[in-house]
C-alpha cells in the first residue's frame, strides 16, 4: 500500500499512514498536504495547518510547495542521467551544508544544464534554531527540526535550480550525530554510528544510477571535524571505489567509475580576507579568531587545485541560504550560522582534487577553473 509521511509545521515528527485516505482527511480539516515521492517510490508529505501557515507567514507555504523538489519529484524520477553529458554528484552531511560550501558551484553547473545530484546524509536534527517561533523544534525541546529542514532544503534546491536530490538511504534513515564529543554521537541511529557497508551500498546505488564524472565531498577531517562530515567522507571514498568494481554488489546496477573526486576547500587566504572584510564592516566575531591560522578549518593555498568562479550565481546562493532560515541569518554579503558566527558568502568556491587527473591550469594561481577540466564529456 502506498504510504505518506505527514509532518506538521509544529514538528510532531513523521508517521506512516495510508496516503490517499489521510490526504483526503487532512484536506477536509483545512490542512495543506504536499506529496512527494522519494527515489524508492514511496510517498511522503508535509502537512501544514492553515493557522500555523498564517502564524509563520507565507514563507511556510513556499517551503511546503518546494518540498516536492526533494528526493525525486516527477522531473527527477523521469530523468535519464545519460541525457546530460556532464554529471556532478555532491555528498553533504546536513541540509545547508550544500549551500554554504558549494551552493554557487551547484547553481553554476545547473545553469549550464549539467545534471547536479545532491545526496544529503541526515536531516540535521541537532541543529540550533535561529527563528524564535520555531525554537520548539530543537532536539532538546519538542523535536521535529529535521522534518522541517526537509522543506528548507527543498526551497534551497529550488533556488539553486537543482532538481535531483536524495537523502542517503531515504529521509531520516540516519540521524544527525551532533558535534564531536556530545551525547548524540552515541545514538545507534545517528550517522556516526552507521554501518559503513550499508551506507556505502546506498551511495553506490545512486552513483551507478546517476553515473557522475565528478564527485564532491569533504576531506578526511570533514572540513572541521564534525562526525557526520567525517563519515560522509568515509562513505563517499569507499563508494567512489566500489561503484566501479565489477565484483561489488552487481545487483546495484551496472558498474560506473567516476573520473574525479574532490574535497571542498577553504583557502586560508580567502578566510583571512573574510576576517578582514568582516572587521572593516563592523562585525567582530568570526569563529572568535583574528587570523585564519587560528581557525579549526581552512587549507594552505597550495593545496587548493580548483576554483570555480560562480559569482554570476551568488544571488542564487544567497537565496538558498535564506531558505535555510532556521540555521542561517543573511546580512548582505555576510551570513551568520546558528551559533552566530560570521562568514563571507563568496561566489568563488574552492576544491582540492583527491582522485583523477588534474585539468589544465589557469589564472594566476595555476588552478583548474572547472570541475570537469580535462574530461571528455561529449
Amino acid at each position: 500500500m502506498s504510504k505518506v509521511c505527514v509532518v506538521a509545521a509544529g514538528g510532531t515528527g513523521g508517521h506512516m499512514f495510508p496516503a490517499e485516505a489521510l490526504a483526503r482527511e487532512m484536506a477536509a480539516r483545512g490542512w495543506r498536504v504536499v506529496l512527494a515521492t522519494d527515489h524508492r517510490g514511496e510517498q511522503y508529505a508535509h502537512a501544514f495547518p492553515a493557522e500555523e501557515r498564517l502564524a509563520l507567514d507565507a514563507e511556510a507555504a513556499v517551503l511546503a510547495e518546494a518540498a516536492t523538489a526533494v528526493d525525486g519529484i516527477a522531473e527527477a524520477v523521469n530523468m535519464v542521467p545519460l541525457d546530460h553529458p556532464r554529471r556532478l554528484l555532491l555528498v553533504h552531511a546536513h541540509p545547508d551544508d550544500e549551500t554554504i560550501g558549494t551552493g554557487a558551484t551547484m547553481a553554476h553547473y545547473a545553469a549550464e544544464h549539467a545534471l547536479v545530484t545532491l545526496v544529503t546524509c541526515t536531516l540535521g536534527e541537532e541543529g540550533e534554531v535561529l527563528v524564535p517561533e520555531l525554537a520548539h523544534l530543537a532536539a532538546d525541546r519538542d523535536g521535529g527540526l529535521g522534518q522541517h529542514r526537509i522543506g528548507e532544503l527543498a526551497a534551497a534546491c529550488e533556488a539553486l535550480r537543482v532538481t535531483d536530490h536524495r537523502f542517503l538511504g531515504g529521509p531520516g534513515r540516519w540521524r544527525d550525530s551532533g558535534m564531536m564529543g556530545t551525547p548524540p554521537n552515541d545514538r545507534p541511529e545517528c550517522f556516526w554510528q552507521a554501518d559503513l557497508e550499508e551506507a556505502v551500498r546506498e551511495l553506490v546505488s545512486v552513483m551507478r544510477e546517476v553515473r557522475p564524472q565528478v564527485v564532491v565531498t569533504y576531506d578526511s577531517n570533514g572540513g572541521y571535524g564534525h562526525p557526520d562530515h567525517v563519515q560522509a567522507h568515509r562513505v563517499t571514498v569507499a563508494a567512489f571505489d566500489a561503484a566501479g568494481d565489477p565484483a561489488y554488489a552487481p545487483e546495484l546496477g551496472e558498474v560506473w567509475q567516476a573520473a574525479k573526486l574532490y574535497w571542498t576547500a577553504f583557502p586560508k587566504s580567502v578566510l583571512q580576507a573574510g576576517i578582514d572584510a568582516l572587521k572593516a564592516s563592523g562585525h567582530t566575531n568570526f569563529f572568535g579568531a583574528d587570523s585564519a591560522d587560528d581557525l579549526p578549518f581552512g587549507v594552505p593555498d597550495d593545496e587548493v587545485t580548483t576554483e570555480v568562479d560562480a559569482n554570476a550565481h551568488l544571488e542564487a546562493k544567497t537565496a538558498a541560504m535564506r531558505a535555510h532560515k532556521t540555521q542561517i541569518e543573511v546580512d548582505g554579503p555576510f551570513f551568520a550560522l546558528s551559533n552566530h558566527v560570521g562568514q563571507r558568502a563568496f561566489g568563488t568556491e574552492y576544491f582540492t582534487l583527491a582522485r583523477g587527473e588534474r585539468g589544465p591550469a589557469t589564472g594566476e594561481h595555476g588552478r583548474e577553473d572547472d570541475l570537469f577540466a580535462g574530461l571528455d564529456c561529449g
